[in-house]
């Protein structure tokens, strides 16, 4: 038996939509083992807490039986991260042209870290490209109907926020 691939699809996931799932399912095919990893990551100003993320994600992926898929928060630099957890690769989703830009500098700054992991692109499928957790808050924040982004689930966490921050906001 041959060394394990361990793979790291990292994002802030607030909230996970289709779009991480659908990545999520297709990358967990790839490797023997994939680490979500959760990123703290406070300089976005998430909506909800890391502890709330981990838990979302677990939550959603727990409909992959048989998956060997992990969910962790991680704090420090990605590339310490994946070499804590011993990954191979680092998986990201591409949504659109825009995602490249910002991914290739990411994937030289990574390279230059790391040359021993590599970063593989899963394009986002068709029905999932337009979608992003920005644009999930923002449709919710107005009033929207979320329901085709999300897991019911996470539209019924996603808009509970929303009315509390909501309330909160009006004192």
């Amino acid at each position: 038996m041959g060394v394990e691939r361990v793979g790291l699809y990292p994002g802030t996931f607030d909230p996970i939509h289709k779009g991480h799932y659908d990545i999520i399912t297709r990358a967990a095919k790839l490797v023997d083992r994939l680490v979500i990893g959760v990123a703290v990551n406070a300089g976005k100003s998430p909506l909800f807490s890391y502890e709330e993320r981990v838990a979302m994600v677990k939550d959603e992926v727990k409909r992959l039986d048989g998956k060997n898929i992990d969910v962790c928060p991680f704090d420090n630099l990605l590339m310490h991260y994946a070499m804590e957890i011993g990954a191979a690769m680092i998986v990201r989703g591409l949504r659109a042209v825009s995602d490249f830009e910002y991914e290739f500098q990411m994937v030289g700054m990574n390279a230059r870290l790391n040359p021993d992991i590599e970063t593989v692109f899963l394009m986002a499928s068709d029905n999932h490209q337009f979608i992003s957790s920005r644009l999930v808050k923002e449709i919710a924040m107005l009033h929207g109907d979320i329901r085709s982004f999300v897991s019911p689930r996470v539209a019924e966490l996603l808009l509970s926020r929303v009315r509390k921050v909501s309330a909160d906001a009006l004192g």
